[in-house]
């Protein structure tokens, strides 16, 4: 006997977001699932493509291994063999003209190890000097969020977050840490501060104790999939469409309205209803389509703000490769360049350089530049030529590289990253809160619950387990 259709469910979004959530909510027997996305294939932001005959993911590269949720979904979509980890995490930073080692032990870019510090040369002697204050300011007595470059800057000074704090970061939110949330960033070590006498002390503890808080496993802390990241996203598609879930490409959705208890989607002239949403899309555009059913939830989610990136990938002959050390490095604003951060894709996957190795009779290297920063978009305004020029530039004078590429690739992520002002833990708090009158619909996704693939799928997992909770709450009744 067929199991009856208890629920029907929509999903807002086809990136690994909306995918992951998509994918728990045909684990609750009996529902049936419609993922709307307005773009021709799902993964927003997972995306491959080639470049001189070699596969290279054009958005995010790698995945945090250090939580469950990444690997975890890799493997249920049967990519289990194909989870690699990086060659080598040697990383440098430029500083004062050179590139230098990253020290290790670094927390949100607070330094644990100050000897390593010492002797990467990193920071000047003055810098250095300064650090130790912190341990004489009293105890930070955090009670409400505070900017990371603020805080850092009073406790350690101000070269700490010029050189150490803002490449880190900027590498992971394109962000200005003068208005990014320490709350957001980095919550263990904001809630360390209220029982540590100084940040330094309460880095460290972070540090040591960040695995047992995080229920993180052992083993190294990123992965890839060997074929390129974005697989994780057309495999889970693969595993919801064969679990009975239809995935509509091409399908904007532009407005939602609450109809009788239950949710009514529009998609051009056409309109359906469903039971509950999980909205799985950036937050502009979540605000719009919640507008009119959850104006003040619509009003909260329309403050969050988004940072524009590019990504330029090139090829060197791989006789250049002699010139590439370790995983890459980051550049930080104060050193005058137009890149933020460089990686060596293959020094950095085995599986790429042995692709790369056979692409071609000589074979070649592949690096990633990255570039665009928040408040600071004026690099992106080049043409794609251009960019890709400024990148070959920089890297000839950081690196050495001949100007000489056999291929290059721009991609440009428009609105990509959000941005967590101060208050945005809270920001998200009210407009969850807002949808509590909203019974059947969850927001999920990179704006609430942070970046990156481990965060999304956590996010799109949680989206839709509210949704079902909602629902079994409300008592919906079958739809036949």
């Amino acid at each position: 006997m067929a199991t009856p259709v208890v629920r029907e469910i929509a999903v807002i979004g086809g990136g690994i977001t909306g995918l992951a959530a998509a994918q728990a909510l045909l684990e609750e027997p009996g529902t049936v699932v419609t993922v709307f996305e307005a773009d021709p294939d799902v993964g927003g932001k997972l995306r491959a493509s080639e470049l001189a005959g070699v596969t290279v993911d054009e958005g995010a590269e790698s995945m945090l291994a250090v939580r469950p949720e990444a690997t975890g979904l890799a493997a249920a979509v049967g990519l289990r063999p194909s989870i690699v980890h990086p060659v080598t995490q040697t990383a440098a930073v430029l500083s004062h003209g050179r590139l230098r080692p990253l020290p290790p032990g670094l927390v949100s870019g607070v330094p644990t190890d100050l000897r390593a510090l010492a002797a990467s040369g990193v920071m000047s002697t003055r810098g250095l000097l300064r650090l130790p204050l912190d341990q004489c300011l009293g105890r930070p007595r955090l009670t409400q969020d505070v900017s990371v470059g603020e805080f850092v800057g009073r406790r350690l000074g101000r070269e700490v977050v010029d050189r150490l704090v803002e490449p880190l970061l900027a590498g992971v939110y394109a962000g200005d840490p003068d208005q990014l949330s320490l709350k957001m960033a980095n919550p263990s070590l904001f809630r360390q501060l209220a029982r540590d006498d100084s940040l330094l002390a309460a880095a460290a503890a972070t540090r040591s104790g960040s695995a047992v808080t995080a229920g993180a496993r052992r083993g190294p802390a990123f992965a890839g999939l060997r074929g390129g990241v974005a697989r994780l996203a057309a495999k889970t598609a693969d595993a919801v469409r064969a679990g009975g879930g239809i995935i509509r490409t091409g399908t904007a959705v532009d407005r939602l309205r609450r109809v009788r208890q239950r949710w009514e989607v529009h998609t051009g002239d056409a309109a359906r209803e469903f039971d509950g949403l999980v909205v799985a899309v950036p937050a502009a555009q979540a605000g719009a389509l919640l507008r009119t059913s959850a104006p003040f939830a619509a009003m909260q989610i329309a403050a969050i703000d988004y940072a524009s990136v590019a990504v330029v990938t090139l090829a060197y002959p791989s006789e250049e490769g002699a010139k590439l050390e370790g995983s890459g490095f980051l550049v930080p604003p104060v050193e005058g360049y137009s890149i933020k951060g460089v990686t060596y894709a293959t020094n950095k996957w085995e599986w790429l350089a042995r692709d790369a190795r056979s692409s071609s009779p000589r074979g070649m290297v592949i690096l990633r530049a990255s570039l665009g920063r928040y408040g600071d978009a004026a690099v992106l305004e080049h043409d794609d030529a251009e960019l890709a020029e400024l990148v070959r530039a920089d890297l000839a004078s950081i690196v050495g590289l001949a100007p000489r590429t056999l291929a290059e690739r721009v991609t440009r992520w428009d609105h990509a990253l959000p941005q967590y002002r101060v208050g945005h833990v809270e920001l998200v708090q009210r407009a969850r809160d807002a949808l509590l009158d909203a019974p059947g619909v969850a927001l999920a996704g990179a704006a609430y619950d942070g970046v990156g693939i481990a965060s999304c799928i956590a996010s799109g997992r949680q989206g839709a387990r509210k949704v079902v909770r909602d629902l079994i709450e409300n008592g919906v009744q079958a739809h036949a």
